[in-house]
């Protein structure tokens, strides 16, 4: 089960960390996200390493080296060292108890033996330890479904996913950021299992469906694991195989939202707002006299459905605000002219990063149509080009690029309060409409004729 043979890139502060760990009598081990990620040869994240050293003995080895130590979850032999300004993870070889809260062990058992240690490990692809003399160590064949793209459960998924139901989510995570299939047996096991996500945290929930929204592989994932996210997200199962009768549209609700996910671009506001952009369809569809689908107003359920969903995962409310604003324009008309992407602006209260985010939006959602949709991708850089010429220009778009400033319009003899507002409003429509240049006596005058 060795493979000598198999080298692995390994930092410097991995090795001296091993080497403090031997030097002191005990076994140690790199396991985890690193080996898999160097085996596929992707970038490698943080490093942990398993031992056999209780962890006050590893404790001491570092500390005789002179690197510090924290004490971050010694009631299951964790501790993190820093080396080199870098903390590696190093936990002592353990067996875990029952897990009555389907998430922690009630108990754990160190153990002498790497083999146990991995058996307790969730997937295959992540039980594999490596040595930069031993080489890889893979009792549970993980490295046989790295090779093969394959996430399987170690031993039995119904058991694994019992132990911590937060798993299934890490499952279709991986999913997405990986490319990987899911193992039939540990699919079947994570959608009987799915009920006991109600038991997870929900910011550790969010954290997995961030990772997964923003995954490489989305499209795929979310067409595989919609039945388990559904326990998560229950609109999922509407939308799944939700026919839109359309001549816009050649998938399901489910399918153009997961192509809307692929094709715009991977950071959070966009792909969250790609994935509950349509969401309100099957409520407000209906079809007319020639069987053509229809679905006024879905934008506005799309929120209504969004807006709990969100809440739920205690989602940040900045987050949470603009996400809801994407929603509800998705599909607003706009021209690509100054006029038109200037008046879009000022109702996104002048912010130029959620017009940017509108336009992937687009672009993502006219790519998961029907291929005559296509063309409206064009349409979506050019809104973007005219932006970058508003920009260039410095042409007013908000209150804050008006010339003029409330205490200009108090100046003129109005009253402190909403009045002051209201006229500054009316000035930034004009300037907009390009009736009132962008001056200061021009802007005095239209205002003193109020």
């Amino acid at each position: 089960m060795c493979r000598d043979h198999t080298s692995l890139s390994l930092r410097a502060p991995a090795r001296q960390a091993l080497g403090a760990l031997e030097n002191a009598g005990y076994e140690a081990w790199i396991v985890g996200g690193f080996v898999r990620d160097a085996l596929m040869g992707r970038a490698s994240g943080d490093i942990d390493i398993a031992t056999s050293a209780p962890w006050q003995e590893a404790a001491r080895a570092f500390a005789a080296q002179g690197l510090r130590v924290h004490e971050t979850g010694i009631a299951h032999g964790t501790i993190t060292v820093i080396v080199s300004d870098e903390p590696i993870e190093v936990t002592t070889y353990r067996a875990d108890g029952t897990y009555t809260d389907s998430r922690h062990p009630d108990t754990v058992e160190f153990v002498n033996d790497i083999a146990a240690d991995l058996k307790r490990r969730d997937f295959t692809m992540n039980a594999v330890a490596y040595h930069p003399r031993r080489g890889l160590f893979d009792p549970e064949g993980g490295v046989p479904d790295i090779e093969a793209g394959l996430i399987r459960a170690v031993g039995d998924p119904s058991r694994r996913f019992g132990e911590d139901a937060l798993r299934i989510l890490r499952a279709c995570r991986f999913s997405s950021q990986l490319g990987f299939a899911i193992e039939s047996a540990t699919m079947r096991a994570m959608e009987s299992c799915a009920p006991l996500l109600s038991r997870i945290a929900s910011e550790r929930t969010l954290k997995e469906l961030q990772g997964f929204v923003c995954g490489e592989h989305v499209y795929d994932a979310l067409m595989a694991c919609a039945d388990v996210l559904a326990s998560v997200i229950g609109e999922l199962k509407a939308m799944k195989g939700f026919d839109q009768k359309t001549p816009y549209h050649i998938y399901d609700v489910l399918e153009h939202t997961a192509y809307a996910m692929q094709n715009t671009p991977a950071y959070p506001l966009v792909r969250w707002a790609a994935l509950f952009h349509d969401m309100g369809k099957p409520r407000t569809f209906f079809t007319d006299d020639a069987g053509i689908g229809h679905f006024y107003g879905h934008a506005t359920v799309s929120v209504e459905l969004a807006e709990p969903v969100m809440k739920r995962l205690g989602m940040p409310s900045a987050l949470s605000s603009d996400i809801i604003e994407l929603v509800t324009r998705h599909d607003d008309d706009i021209e690509p002219t100054p006029k038109a992407v200037k008046r879009a602006l000022r109702r996104l209260g002048g912010r130029v990063d959620l017009f940017r985010a509108l336009c992937d939006l687009k672009r993502g959602d006219a790519l998961a149509q029907a291929p005559h949709c296509h063309n409206r991708v064009a349409l979506a850089d050019e809104l973007d080009r005219a932006l970058d010429a508003i920009l260039e220009a410095e042409e007013a778009f908000s209150l804050k690029d008006l010339a003029i400033k409330g205490g200009d319009v108090i100046a003129l003899g109005i009253a402190p309060g909403p009045e002051v507002g209201r006229l500054l409003e009316e000035a930034l429509e004009a300037v907009i409409d390009e009736r009132v240049p962008n001056e200061r006596a021009a802007l005095t005058a239209f205002v003193r004729m109020r």
